[in-house]
């Protein structure tokens, strides 16, 4: 299987499945910040009734653990390596923490929601905040599961 990228420096370039480095939220494209421009996936075959379920339960979990009624750019910060990012912004007290109108969902604290008309500026403060606190209360550095681009 062949996959043809573009590349930071405007290159396309193919590359081989041994190339790709897939891990858990990791794989050679995140590393060189290039985009996939062409793939080839291999499907398992499976029952459609089996599959239309699994689906289903999938949604439901997502919708019933995350903020769907507000909008996001998605979990904002990884999982750490022997800690749940979202289970120690919640014990920080950061569940609900505002900054202009970005909020920390009081649904689930792995994501910062538009809580009306957030500008980039709340959002990026807001994620600063929970940073810098749950640093001085758990000694815990989180990260972005974000990528951030441009300038605010």
């Amino acid at each position: 299987m062949r996959q043809y990228t573009w590349t930071t420096t405007g290159n396309i370039k193919e590359i081989g499945l041994d190339e790709h480095k897939f891990s858990y939220r990791k794989s050679i494209f995140f590393e060189r910040k290039s985009i996939i421009l062409e793939t080839t996936l291999k499907l398992k075959k499976g029952k459609k009734n089996e599959i239309e379920e699994k689906i289903k339960e999938f949604q439901r979990l997502r919708k019933d653990k995350q903020p769907y009624d507000k909008p996001s750019a998605g979990s904002t910060f990884k999982r750490g390596e022997d800690f749940v990012t979202a289970e120690i912004i919640d014990r920080c007290g950061l569940k609900g923490m505002k900054i202009g109108e970005a909020m920390v969902s009081d649904k689930h604290a792995g994501f910062i929601i538009n809580n009306g008309k957030a500008t980039s500026s709340d959002i990026l403060k807001l994620i600063e905040y929970v940073k810098k606190t749950v640093l001085e209360k758990t000694g815990k550095q989180i990260e972005l599961e974000l990528e951030i681009i441009g300038e605010e």
